[in-house]
């Protein structure tokens, strides 16, 4: 598939999961939850979906917590990871606010039984909430230990049939090097799961990309700094890197 292809197939997407970094609901803070900026996000998801694309969302939690670096302190990885399950918990929840203030029906599901606060996890039923309207936020990653939530992205989007992975980022791209500290890093229009893992670019982690890669399901690499781009990216409109077979 080369990149024209690619481009004009997402003007297709019926279904799509976008997958974002704890990071992102910080705004400028150096921790925890900025406010406008989770609003601006709700506002962004709605956009798409009052455009007819059914969304589904996971969060991670490095705004809040990061297993890796509570057990990189000498804390055991195992209840780390957990604690950061539980981060994602409360970012899904604060998300689920602004876009129900947003007026975009949502539910929240997570692979940690909590009911008092949201569903479980049934495929069945989210699938169900997709075709109504609804936006789904998936919570608590995958339920275990050492799996990431970009792993997590790609699991629950092969789950609900997505056309597609959208990984917002703070960068609109796929680059050879951080293009941050590096300013002849060259960007990457379009390129292969097999490019990403040999280069080790980092993209997603590893078994996130040979997921997608197994079940052929793109991923679109854009920025969510710019307020509406998710919904440009989704039609096909801006810079961004598809990540295809």
């Amino acid at each position: 598939m080369n990149a024209q292809t690619a481009k004009d197939d997402m003007k297709n997407y019926k279904r799509v999961m976008l997958k974002m970094s704890g990071e992102v609901l910080m705004g400028d803070k150096e921790y925890g939850l900025d406010s406008e900026t989770v609003k601006r996000m709700a506002g962004d998801i709605k956009e798409v979906v009052d455009s007819g694309v059914e969304v589904c969302v996971v969060v991670g939690a490095g705004n809040i917590f990061r297993g890796v670096a509570g057990a990189a302190e000498g804390m055991d990885r195992t209840t780390a990871d957990y604690m950061g399950m539980l981060g994602i918990v409360i970012n899904a929840l604060a998300l689920q606010n602004a876009l129900e203030h947003a007026g975009v029906q949502t539910r929240v599901q997570s692979a940690i039984r909590m009911d008092s606060i949201c569903e479980p996890y049934i495929r069945r039923r989210a699938m169900r909430h997709m075709e109504k309207g609804r936006v789904v936020i998936f919570a608590a990653g995958t339920g275990n230990p050492y799996f990431t939530t970009d792993t997590a992205g790609a699991l629950r989007a092969t789950e609900m049939d997505c056309d597609a992975i959208f990984k917002g980022t703070k960068v609109d791209g796929v680059y050879s090097a951080d293009p941050e500290k590096d300013k002849s890093a060259e960007h990457y229009p379009h390129i292969t799961f097999m490019d990403v893992l040999t280069k080790d670019l980092k993209v997603m982690d590893a078994t996130a990309i040979s997921l997608a890669r197994e079940n052929d399901i793109p991923i679109i690499v854009f920025s969510v700094k710019e307020k509406g781009n998710f919904a440009k990216v989704v039609n096909s409109e801006g810079k961004f890197t598809i990540v295809t077979n």
